[in-house]
């Protein structure tokens, strides 16, 4: 596939410190279902975390790290859920009235695409909840881990001139919590069968093709389905304030130029330097698939980072 991506960064706030996720703590211990973490809405940062001091060049901004934004509000209805048990999460979009807002433009697809994640990055969903009539969204959803996760909402209002936001509140997830380190980088995961490979570098400032070649017991998969109105679906997340990126391919499936594979490619800035975890949606067979990459932007791997990760249990946890 040709076509390069070009990438949406949402506006908002540029953070802060990277290096280990964020986590409940450094023991092994309960989260009780009363408890929910503390804010992480608004954040300030050094030099380096709101510009590259690698390209010269002013950093894209990026989202999700306000519960705010634009006179739109993410009302979490949901802050706490119980590990491995299935159960609805509820929010609604606010505006600045305080009314839930019921008008959303359609983009890729969806009225609204939901993200969460963990603060270390080892599990990931992407939703589509259902919006009922009063503008309150649900979709049942079951993670398997105790600890503080992340929620994203990906939207653009109804209205002329709204700019598309991701907005972010956090979620308590309760149990036993069991401290996961942030998966070593890689640049083939496996999930389901299926093996990806990730050519070419994540830059602060600076625009890079990233290119996710699909394969599948070592013969290249050359007829990748349509989701979400593409071939492939990337979301970018920094580890430490998890900053979100979210990324489509130019081309559409069908237009006579967009190829089905085996190669989906990327142009991507990142907004500084860090560690990025990287999740990949592509559909097969009618199902959807995600693979999950650990990726380093301005920073050298230097065997005291190294020290810090341990390989990843798993391709990374998913749900559509």
């Amino acid at each position: 596939m040709h076509a390069g991506l070009k990438i949406t960064a949402f506006a908002a706030a540029l953070a802060a410190t990277f290096g280990t996720a964020y986590g409940v703590g450094q023991g092994v211990g309960p989260v009780t279902e009363g408890e929910t973490p503390a804010r992480h809405d608004a954040h300030t940062g050094d030099s380096e975390s709101a510009t590259s001091g690698h390209s010269g060049h002013e950093s894209p901004p990026a989202g999700g790290l306000q519960i705010s934004e634009n006179g739109y509000t993410l009302d979490l209805r949901t802050p706490r859920l119980a590990a491995g048990r299935t159960a609805d999460l509820r929010f609604a979009i606010r505006g600045e009235d305080g009314r839930a807002v019921t008008a959303f433009r359609r983009e890729h697809d969806k009225e609204l695409h939901l993200i969460v994640a963990s603060r270390d990055l080892n599990t990931y969903r992407h939703l589509h909840p259902t919006r009922a009539a009063d503008g309150t969204w649900s979709i049942p959803v079951s993670l398997p881990r105790a600890g503080d996760y992340r929620v994203f909402a990906d939207f653009t209002p109804e209205k002329k001139g709204a700019e598309t936001l991701t907005l972010g509140a956090d979620l308590a997830v309760s149990g036993t919590y069991a401290p996961q380190n942030l998966p070593a980088p890689n640049t083939t995961a496996t999930t389901e069968g299926y093996e990806v490979k990730l050519g070419g570098a994540l830059r602060p400032g600076a625009a890079r093709e990233l290119k996710l070649t699909v394969s599948r017991n070592g013969r290249p998969v050359t007829d990748l389905q349509p989701y979400l109105g593409a071939y492939g679906h990337l979301v970018a997340l920094r580890s430490g304030d998890l900053a979100y990126l979210h990324v489509h391919p130019g081309g559409e499936p069908g237009d006579g130029s967009t190829e089905s594979g085996p190669d989906i490619s990327f142009t991507a800035t990142a907004p500084s330097s860090g560690t990025y975890r990287l999740f990949l949606d592509f559909k097969h067979e009618g199902k959807v698939h995600t693979a999950a990459f650990t990726v380093r932007a301005g920073m050298a791997a230097t065997g005291e980072e190294a020290s810090e990760e341990a390989p990843h249990e798993s391709s990374g946890e998913h749900g559509h």
